[in-house]
């Protein structure tokens, strides 16, 4: 009897523990998600109930008119969105296939200088990253490059490839070496035991790498400010900015909000469709050793 009573209380306070955790985040995720929804809400507003103090949550009627303004400024929001994307391409697809050479390169092989050279990559992390793009823009015209989708990506893929270095080194690290020696003995090489063994076993931490090497291009401001001067090769977060100054200055929050929510649905839609093999990513990946 008295461990039945016992049992009441315990189970009363892991109970009222686990209300209060489930509370908690979904106060936080309202949090997270209302600057999202306020965003939608404004993008289907008039322009003139969009810009009106004090605003309004709710719109009073639904319309897509800050969506045709989008459309019809500049080059379209199509063509600066297409920008946008070959740029994010580039980013990643170059991140991707130099993480994974190089992280599998630091985890199977042993040559001179090789901690020195995985620091080095490291050190990119901790110099700021403004203090780069001058001397970047400097080089990207010796070569030619400068005001060019390519020359950008190529800039934006070499801020990207220290996190992913890490990611592809930690996750080689944690596959045993056994199973690659078994590939070896069927006569694979090591490109063939990366490609056939290892690599479909990393698949989660590739994921993670091209996933945050997407939304960095994809979101970045600084870079494209600097290195574009051409207005038909902006990206999407140039066009926003300009965009944003309506008629003597003004500021058209509503196309301002449904450019921002144009420009958040690749982001979610990759994030939902890739989640699982981006946790499993940096758990594998990035917190192992």
């Amino acid at each position: 009897m008295a461990t039945r009573t016992a049992s009441v209380p315990f189970t009363l306070w892991s109970g009222a523990k686990t209300s209060v955790f489930h509370l908690v985040a979904g106060v936080l995720a309202a949090l997270f998600l209302f600057p999202l929804i306020w965003a939608v809400l404004n993008s289907l507003k008039s322009p003139a109930e969009a810009n009106a103090i004090p605003p309004t949550f709710l719109p009073r009627s639904l319309s897509l008119g800050n969506y045709g303004t989008l459309r019809e400024y500049g080059a379209g929001i199509s063509a600066y969105a297409g920008n946008s994307l070959i740029v994010a391409l580039i980013t990643v697809a170059g991140t991707v296939v130099i993480s994974v050479l190089a992280g599998y390169g630091f985890s199977r092989y042993e040559f001179r200088g090789k901690n020195l050279t995985f620091v080095t990559i490291l050190a990119i992390l901790m110099v700021p990253y403004a203090t780069m793009l001058l001397p970047l823009y400097i080089l990207l015209g010796v070569f030619g490059l400068q005001d060019s989708l390519i020359g950008l990506g190529l800039v934006l893929m070499m801020f990207q490839l220290p996190f992913g270095v890490l990611i592809m080194r930690n996750a080689f690290d944690s596959i045993p070496r056994e199973l690659e020696e078994a590939a070896f003995l069927d006569g694979a090489g090591p490109l063939g035991a990366l490609r056939h063994v290892s690599l479909r076993i990393v698949t989660p931490g590739v994921v993670t790498v091209g996933l945050f090497a997407f939304l960095a291009s994809w979101n970045e401001f600084l870079a494209p400010l600097i290195f574009l001067s051409t207005g038909e090769k902006f990206t999407l977060p140039l066009m926003l900015v300009s965009v944003r100054e309506g008629t003597f200055g003004q500021i058209d929050f509503g196309a301002l909000q449904a450019g921002i929510v144009v420009a958040m649905i690749p982001c979610i839609v990759l994030y939902l469709v890739l989640h699982r093999y981006y946790v499993n990513g940096l758990l594998n990946g990035a917190l192992r050793g």
